[in-house]
Parts: C-alpha cells; sequence; structure tokens
C-alpha cells in the first residue's frame, strides 16, 4: 500500500513509498482509513521544524478515523465494519501515575501516531483497542478526523481554564484550533470573543466572521492593545488563549490578560521570549499549559459535532488524495486555508 512517509531528518525529507500491510496482535485492531486532517504539525515535519523528536522513518498523519477491517483475538467489544475515530497516543505504559489516573496523555513513554509510530497517511493503520471511540453514523468521515484538533481546544478552554459566559475572551492565533476554541468559547457563551492574526490571516479571519467572531483584529493594521482595552472598558481579558506559540504572542497575551485571569498556551514556541514577564506578577495572573487530550474530552466533542454543536464545513478548504500532499502541505503552510482532509478508500 502507498503512505505519506518521512524518511530523513532533514527540510523536505518526505515522499510517498510502497510499505507493507500493518500485521495486528491480539489485542490490537486495522483500521481501514477513510479521512486523516492534516495538521501543522505534519507541516513542520515536513519542513523538520518540529519541537520534539521523531523517529524514522514514519507514516505521518495522526488525526483520523475509518472502519474497522479486522479485529485480534482478545477484541469483544469492537467488530468489523464499526465506523470509528482514533485518539493520537498509539502506546503508553499504563502504570504511570499519569495513566492510573485517567491523564493518560501525560505518560513520558506515551508515542504518537504519525511521529512514534506509523500514521494513518496511508490505507490502513494498527491501533490499539483503547484510542477508538464510536464515530455516530451521521458524522461525515471528513468531519470526523477533526476530532482530534477539537479536542485539544476543548481540553484547553473547558478542563484547563476558567471559560464563564459573559466573558471576554482573546485567541490569539486563527488556525484550526484557534477557531476550534473560537467555537468553543461561543458554546460557553463567551464573549466578546476576539481573534487575533496577521496578513496572510486574512481567509481564515473570513471563517472566524462564520464562526461567531465579535472582533478581528489584524495586528498588522491594528494596535491589538487599544482593541483588546476598548473591547473590556480597560479590564482586559478573564482568559487569553495562545493558540499561536510565538514570542509576539506571548507578548500581547500578558498584556491582554486581566488582573487574576489565566493564559491558557496551546501553541508551541520553541525559541526564548524576549520580554519580561513580570506584568503576570502584578495582575496575580496564571500561564496554563496545555497539552492533547483523554477519553472524557472525546466523547464530549463527539456528541457535540453530532449533535451540530461544532461547525465543521466551514474548517475544511481542501479535500486532496495522496498525490496531492505536497501542494497542500505548501497551501496549508501558507495559511491559503484553514484545514485540509486527505480522503483514503473512497
Amino acid at each position: 500500500m502507498r503512505a505519506l512517509v518521512k524518511y530523513g531528518n532533514k527540510d523536505g525529507e518526505v515522499r510517498i513509498a510502497d510499505v507493507p500491510m500493518p500485521e495486528i496482535g491480539p489485542d490490537d485492531i486495522l483500521l481501514q482509513t477513510k479521512a486523516v486532517g492534516i495538521c501543522g504539525w505534519d507541516i513542520e515535519m515536513w519542513r523538520h521544524k518540529m519541537a520534539n523528536p521523531v523517529t524514522v522513518p514514519v507514516i505521518q498523519g495522526h488525526e483520523f478515523c475509518g472502519v474497522i477491517d479486522k479485529v485480534g483475538a482478545n477484541i469483544t467489544d469492537w467488530k468489523v465494519g464499526d465506523r470509528v475515530v482514533s485518539e493520537t497516543g498509539a502506546e503508553i505504559c499504563g502504570s504511570c501515575p499519569q495513566c492510573l489516573t485517567g491523564n493518560y496523555q501525560l505518560c513520558s513513554k506515551r508515542k504518537g501516531f504519525g511521529y512514534g509510530v506509523d500514521g494513518a497517511f496511508t490505507d490502513y493503520v494498527k491501533v490499539r483497542r483503547g484510542c477508538l471511540h464510536h464515530l455516530p453514523d451521521n458524522v461525515d468521515f471528513d468531519y470526523g478526523c477533526l476530532t482530534e484538533p477539537a479536542c485539544v481546544a476543548y481540553q484547553a478552554l473547558v478542563v484547563l481554564s476558567d471559560v464563564r459566559p459573559g466573558t471576554p475572551v482573546l485567541i490569539i492565533g486563527p488556525g484550526p484550533v484557534g477557531l476550534f476554541a473560537l467555537q468553543i468559547a461561543k458554546a460557553c457563551s463567551a464573549g466578546p470573543v476576539m481573534v487575533a492574526g496577521v496578513d496572510k490571516d486574512a481567509p481564515r479571519f473570513e471563517v472566524a466572521k462564520q464562526l461567531g467572531a465579535d472582533r478581528i483584529i489584524n495586528v498588522m493594521k491594528q494596535d491589538p492593545k487599544e482593541v483588546v482595552m476598548e473591547m473590556t472598558k480597560g479590564l482586559g481579558c478573564p482568559l487569553v488563549v495562545d493558540a499561536a506559540g510565538n514570542s509576539k504572542a506571548l507578548e500581547l497575551a500578558v498584556f491582554a490578560v486581566a488582573r487574576q485571569g489565566q493564559i491558557t498556551k496551546i501553541g508551541w514556541g520553541p525559541k526564548p521570549v524576549d520580554f519580561s514577564l513580570d506584568p503576570l506578577l502584578s495582575k496575580a495572573a496564571r500561564i496554563q499549559g496545555t497539552f492533547s487530550h483523554n477519553w472524557p474530552t472525546w466523547e464530549a466533542v463527539i456528541a457535540m459535532i453530532s449533535q451540530e454543536s461544532l461547525k465543521m464545513e466551514p474548517m475544511i478548504s481542501h479535500r486532496i488524495t495522496i498525490d496531492q500532499w505536497e501542494e497542500t502541505f505548501k497551501a496549508i503552510e501558507e495559511s491559503e486555508g484553514v484545514k485540509a482532509v486527505m480522503q483514503f478508500n473512497r
């Protein structure tokens, strides 16, 4: 079968290759892939600018769903033909404090699909049974594969933040996770919800408007500090979501956060910051890190998608086959769209 493989540790060392069909063990499931979301992490792997190490060669792709093709001998609660969506933690230890308390996404031995073990940019993928959730019949596969980035936003805002009805929220970075964060904030009746970005985010600003953003802030054409103070009557935002990750985004977040407020940092930023964090002290504000998600978050997000509480179609700008991967990676790298879905077995 054909797969999109990162074969080396240099910029551009990704290609389509022929790979063998995965062999499953007694506790594994073989999934026939239907749809896979292209994540910013996949772009970083292509450019070899990742924040975490990657085992090569490896099949990329970690946002995926499909239909069960085969089950291991010990599997009794899943059957061939079930529509499913998969979490991203391909391997966990199962015995550390994080695993034992249900926070297995923080397992120090965790290996994720698409970088630690082979992922889903291919026709079939081997999955451990603990990763799977039922995909409701009314949820299209193209929507199902976007459960993962929606879960990132849900975990960040609902589980790890204090997002309240009627209170301002600033979201910095209108990428897919930032736009899902916008939807989650609106679902929680927060407001006004502001979305900040740069010139190249213009297509994503249009999507943000469709999704209910109360104010769009192009930081290259407006002073974001003035806009935030105007929108919050000079008080700042009780919650600021940094979905961009760079130093300038965090600097804006530190300014914009209200006294006793919270900055929830989703975006990765491997470079050091070049400003003082002292304003957080005088405000008694805090920074909350967030990473990945776990079973309750997945179940909640799947329910929201099924109930159409989350709008999925505006999030999809590209539907492609594996042969169109490179041109699509380039388009997403340049923010020419929001989310691309790679389709298989259609």
